[in-house]
């Protein structure tokens, strides 16, 4: 049996066991999530189609993967007026495997069978090692903390405006002020590991970095 679901504004063909990329889902890897905009299902050459969605439908999926998509280059250029625009996105992306395929109101199996073994693994975890929870949690906290540190050092001294580099906005300048790079020199500077981290962590891709990098070196000179 086939069924053809809507989410995140886009029609896919699934199956049991079918693996595919849809725009991002709220939920953790395991999880069993639902998706209840069913078209259409069938099999073979008997289909019936919803108006727009199939009454008591239901497909569920697991998540696998949660991940980006390529980054997507936008670059806009005005004719003799000196301006140009490149904007990188890069699509948040969850990947699932189709579950079920559920009909006529039923209700999916595999959703409360996991809610039970999460259950009983948190019982058996908390009666096994309480003690070792209580310390790992301070720990927790350190990796919450760096997780959120800046990428670089912001160096002293009054910050340059990057907003002076072609393709650097107010919304960009603040992002990368946010991630300690402030002046042209730190732009200039950066090494091809440094592009690639920012292009990791940041809506910025790495020709769009290479690009302000250039610019960067004639500015640092002046």
């Amino acid at each position: 049996m086939f069924a053809v679901i809507k989410t995140g504004g886009k029609q896919y063909r699934v199956a049991a066991n079918d693996l595919l990329k849809i725009e991002k889902v709220e939920a953790n890897v395991g999880d069993i999530v639902e998706i209840g905009h069913v078209l259409a299902h069938g099999e073979g050459e008997n289909v019936t189609f919803g108006a727009p969605f199939v009454d008591g439908a239901l497909v569920t999926a697991e998540v696998v993967e949660q991940g980006k998509n390529r980054t997507v280059i936008a670059f806009k250029k005005r004719r003799r007026q000196n301006s140009r625009r490149k904007i990188g996105h890069r699509q948040l992306l969850t990947t699932v495997r189709i579950a079920e395929i559920l009909l006529g109101g039923a209700k999916p199996a595999k959703k409360a069978a996991v809610k039970a073994e999460a259950k009983a693994e948190v019982a058996a975890e908390a009666k096994a090692e309480p003690k070792a929870k209580k310390e790992a949690a301070p720990k927790d906290d350190v990796k919450a903390e760096t997780a959120a540190a800046p990428l670089f050092k912001a160096p002293k001294g009054e910050p340059d405006d990057l907003t002076v580099i072609k393709g650097i906005g107010p919304v960009a300048a603040k992002d990368l002020a946010e991630q300690g790079i402030i002046t042209f020199a730190q732009l200039a500077k950066l090494s091809d590991k440094d592009v690639a981290k920012i292009d990791e962590h940041m809506p910025f891709s790495a020709e769009q970095i290479k690009d302000w990098r250039e610019q960067a070196k004639e500015l640092a000179k002046k």
